[in-house]
C-alpha cells in the first residue's frame, strides 16, 4: 500500500532523518518507535502529504488514494476544548468524500452513525466534544478517521495522556480494526505495547530498523531500546 525509498526528512534544509526505506502491505500493523525528536511525527506528516520530504520517494499502491487515508493526530489543548457535537466531528471525516458539495449525503450521514456505533459512542452523539473524557474523545476521533477510510489508519500517539485502563481499551479497539482488515500505522512511545500488538516495527533515530516484531525484539537495536525504555518506566 505504501512504499518508501531513501527518504530524507527535515525542516528548512536541516535534515533530521535520512536513508529511510520501508513498505507497508495490506493488513499490516506497523508501529513507529524511536527516541524523542527522532522525526516520528514528521514522518507521519510526510506520509500524509502535509510536508514535503527533502529527498526520496513515497509511492501509494493497491489502489490507495491520498484522500483514503484516515488520520488521528496528537491532540492539542485547544482541540480538546473544541465546541462541537460528537456527531458533527465524526461527520467531518466525510469531507473528502463530499468534493465540492456543501452538504453531507444520506450515505455519509449513515456512515457516521455506523462509525459511532462501532466505537461505542453513539449515545454521546449530541454531547459536546469538550465535555467528554480523554478516552471518549479518542474514540470520537477514531470514528471520524473511519469515515475517511476503510483501508488504512495513521495514528499519532493515540493513547497519550490516557489512564492504564482506557489505554488498554484503546489498544484492543485498534487491534480489532486491524483484524477487520484495516491497515494500521501507529506512532507509539509505549514500546512494550508496540511489541505486543504490532506485526512490524520501524525504529528511527541514530539507528534505523525495519522488520517484523519478532526480528525487532531479537535485534541489537530493539533489545537496547526495549531495555532502556523499560528502565525509564521503572524509574
Amino acid at each position: 500500500m505504501i512504499e518508501v525509498k531513501e527518504l530524507a526528512l527535515g525542516y528548512e534544509n536541516r535534515t533530521i532523518l535520512e536513508g529511510l526505506s520501508f513498505t507497508v502491505n495490506e493488513g499490516d500493523y506497523l508501529c513507529i518507535v524511536g527516541e524523542n525528536g527522532s522525526g516520528k511525527s514528521t514522518l507521519m506528516k510526510t506520509l500524509l502529504g502535509l510536508q514535503k520530504p527533502i529527498s526520496g520517494t513515497i509511492s501509494l499502491g493497491g489502489g490507495l488514494k491520498k484522500n483514503e487515508i484516515g488520520y488521528l493526530p496528537q491532540q492539542t489543548i485547544v482541540q480538546k476544548d473544541f465546541p462541537a457535537s460528537v456527531r458533527e466531528i465524526v461527520l467531518s471525516g466525510c469531507q473528502a468524500r463530499c468534493g465540492l458539495r456543501p452538504f453531507y449525503s444520506r450515505a455519509e450521514k449513515q456512515l457516521a452513525e455506523n462509525s459511532m456505533e462501532r466505537m461505542g459512542i453513539k449515545q454521546f452523539a449530541k454531547r459536546c466534544y469538550r465535555d467528554l473524557s480523554g478516552g471518549q474523545q479518542q474514540r470520537v476521533l477514531l470514528a471520524r478517521a473511519l469515515c475517511a477510510t476503510r483501508k488504512i489508519l495513521l495514528l499519532d500517539e493515540p493513547v497519550s495522556g490516557l489512564d492504564p485502563v482506557v489505554t488498554a481499551e484503546m489498544y484492543e479497539l485498534i487491534q480489532s480494526l486491524n483484524k477487520e482488515g484495516i491497515t494500521i500505522i501507529m506512532i507509539s512511545h509505549d514500546i512494550s505495547s508496540a511489541v505486543c500488538y504490532a506485526s512490524h516495527v520501524l525504529h528511527i533515530g541514530k539507528r534505523i530498523f525495519f522488520g517484523t516484531r519478532e526480528d525487532y525484539t531479537k535485534s541489537e537495536t530493539g533489545r537496547l531500546f526495549i531495555a532502556r525504555e523499560g528502565a525509564e518506566d521503572d524509574a
